[in-house]
């Protein structure tokens, strides 16, 4: 059993003891500990939205987060099934205090997760989540008394409300994407995606969308992170139905990637590179993604006339780091697309309607477009922690050996290599070290994290 408790939120595994995965207990003094903190900074009554993705243990987790609001007295807008995105937009049109998701992104059916927001609807910050994370161990909590218990209003009209601000924004043309007479695949997992991704194709123009674990049963029909090596049915279905495209997102629709026309990777990394060239192409500007991301951000930025910013991993730091360099678009290289124009949160629903955009009046094929991009390889590996691992020593041996190259740390240990890079940092999500490592020969970007894991394994000796 797994609970972490980090900058993006509670999150475990269901079931095992209380303090040992995210049990009832759990779930329960956390959201009354994220109610009290809602509660010491707001005045009077408290509106609190709540949305799940479809994994299996999320409607009970759902009625014991609602139901632990009410007893602090706040107000629930209830979305139900959601996504992270269509949360984050609801929370300041409903002129709510805050929001709760539940859902453990691309964790497999056993995680789930409570994420957290403040009253603009953007991830808490690390401050506030420490003052929470105290006041949850205090057990500093005050329930209400009858007559003041919390209600709860239903409101199933944000997928559409969602849909309509990206249909609003000037950078969407429907006209081209309609008459590019797209055919579409769509690998939604079997969470809320599969709901919200036909709708917006069709408000898009898109006729033929090809639906492939579509149904928000939760029964994930493979592993749910959007990585090349779980997205075998979705490549065949399009070279089968012979596809423009396919579109992938994880559960919660906050990462989007992308399967060419040949059944290839478009590539994570690529989805913001895409979608950034777009934008930067009708607006100069800054950029920012995380130091895990492809240079190719840079690059394509440099080459528009704007600068390129990196951020610590998490999606609260790129977005601390977009609005301190006024980024016109960031992100993050796990699919992430941030528009602050629309919401300042990775959205894969206005990602999604700006790299049609793009593919339509480029008029090229998704694999032609891919091309058009500076090619570097990222190796993605990681390390499972043990309790005798000491994280914090590994990145200090990590910096200390190669103190000769431009070594960055304000998350984990980046080192540049010229062109070349390795970023390892212990995961907010899973008791892992990730590695990664860019070049722009894939065996070299390989090596590269190899060496560093060789260098862990002999400090961890």
């Amino acid at each position: 059993m797994t609970l972490i408790k980090s900058i993006s939120g509670i999150r475990g595994t269901i079931g095992g003891k209380p303090g040992e995965g995210l049990s009832p207990l759990d779930i329960v003094k956390f959201t009354s500990a994220y109610g009290e903190w809602i509660k010491s900074r707001a005045q009077g009554k408290i509106t609190i939205v709540v949305g799940r993705d479809a994994r299996l243990s999320g409607l009970m987790v759902e009625n014991l987060v609602i139901s632990t609001l009410q007893g602090l007295g706040i107000d629930v807008v209830n979305l139900g099934l959601s996504t992270t995105p269509t949360v984050e937009i609801a929370v300041p049109k409903e002129k709510a205090n805050g929001g709760i998701i539940l859902t453990a992104s691309h964790n497999p059916k056993q995680w789930n997760a409570l994420k957290l927001l403040n009253e603009k609807g953007e991830f808490i910050s690390e401050k506030d989540g420490a003052n929470l994370l105290s006041i949850a161990e205090a057990e500093e909590f005050n329930y209400a008394t009858i007559d003041d218990l919390g209600t709860v209003r239903k409101n199933d009209k944000y997928f559409d409300i969602h849909i309509d601000e990206i249909l609003k924004n000037d950078l969407i043309d429907i006209n081209a994407i309609k008459n590019a007479n797209f055919k579409i695949a769509v690998d939604a997992v079997n969470s809320t995606g599969g709901i919200v991704i036909p709708k917006l194709l069709k408000a898009l123009g898109v006729k033929t969308v090809y639906e492939l674990f579509c149904e928000p049963t939760g029964n994930f029909p493979h592993n749910p992170e959007p990585l090349p090596e779980n997205l075998v049915e979705i490549s065949k279905t399009v070279v089968d139905k012979k596809a423009d495209l396919g579109i992938v997102v994880d559960p919660d629709v906050d990462r989007l990637a992308m399967v060419c026309e040949d059944g290839s990777m478009f590539g994570e990394e690529y989805t913001l590179v895409a979608v950034a060239d777009y934008v930067l192409s009708t607006k100069g500007g800054n950029t920012v993604s995380n130091l895990s991301s492809t240079r190719a951000l840079r690059d394509i930025t440099e080459n528009a006339g704007g600068f390129y910013f990196p951020a610590a991993v998490g999606e609260v730091n790129v977005v601390d780091k977009m609005k301190a360099k006024n980024a016109i678009i960031g992100g993050e290289g796990n699919g992430g697309v941030i528009f602050p124009e629309l919401h300042y949160g990775r959205d894969a629903l206005i990602g999604i309607a700006l790299f049609l955009t793009h593919l339509a009046k480029k008029k090229i094929s998704c694999k032609e477009l891919k091309d058009t991009y500076p090619k570097y390889h990222i190796s993605k590996n990681k390390i499972k922690l043990t309790p005798e691992i000491d994280v914090n020593l590994i990145l200090e041996k990590i910096g200390q050996k190669y103190a000769h190259e431009n070594v960055n740390t304000i998350d984990g240990v980046k080192i540049d290599f010229d062109k070349e890079w390795v970023h390892l940092r212990k995961s907010n999500t899973e008791p892992i070290i990730r590695i990664y490592s860019e070049s722009a020969d894939e065996t070299k970007a390989e090596q590269l994290a190899q060496n560093i894991i060789s260098d862990i394994k002999d400090i961890i000796k």
